[in-house]
């Protein structure tokens, strides 16, 4: 990185001034935190830039997805300006995506369990947790199933297991979700956006 003097003077009184600030108990954590914004944006400018589309509607925003050449993960994802319709802004759910890659170490990566009536959460196996939930949903079926309403009618329906879809799925998955659950009978869908 080339520097001219006058950078030169500059960085050197910004230092200067600060080491003499410190020294006297002033707190520089927000200048800190503004010094590791700038290094983001840094790393953001040497980055690898893909352009990617998010699924989760039907306007199609493109997202501008920062990958840090070293280590091959994503550091960023923000809209991108170039695009017709949304013009870099992004809904709540494109926002969220920079959540939803492995750069968030809060995602789900395991089944949490918690026993009816208990307090307590334990992690369970994937391979312990879906042959259970398809047992519970065919128990629920077998004995709850409704052939025929009071009238005599032809339903065919479960009236005792809901299914409550996410926000985080496209318009696809949702279409795909529905159609799952009336194959099972299910009368009660909702989705979580309504709610």
């Amino acid at each position: 990185m080339k520097i001219t003097r006058r950078g030169f003077l500059t960085l050197s009184g910004a230092i200067g001034g600060g080491l003499t600030l410190t020294s006297l108990g002033l707190n520089l954590s927000p200048t800190r935190a503004y010094a590791n914004e700038l290094g983001k944006m840094n790393r953001i400018k040497a980055a690898k830039q893909t352009i990617t589309i998010c699924a989760y509607c039907s306007v199609g925003c493109t997202l501008v997805c920062s990958t840090d050449k070293a280590t091959g993960k994503i550091i960023n994802i923000e809209g991108d300006a170039d695009h017709p319709i949304s013009e870099g802004s992004l809904c709540a759910k494109g926002a969220g995506f920079f959540d939803l890659t492995e750069a968030n170490k809060h995602r789900l990566t395991k089944v949490l369990y918690r026993a009816p009536g208990g307090a307590e959460w334990e992690e369970k196996a994937w391979n312990w947790a879906i042959p259970r939930m398809a047992r519970l949903i065919k128990n629920a079926r077998d004995k709850d199933f409704v052939e025929t309403n009071a009238k005599g009618e032809l339903v065919n329906r479960c009236e005792t297991v809901a299914h409550l879809g996410s926000s985080n799925v496209d318009n696809e998955e949702c279409w795909l979700m529905s159609v799952k659950c009336r194959a099972l009978g299910l009368v009660y869908i909702d989705h979580q956006a309504r709610i």
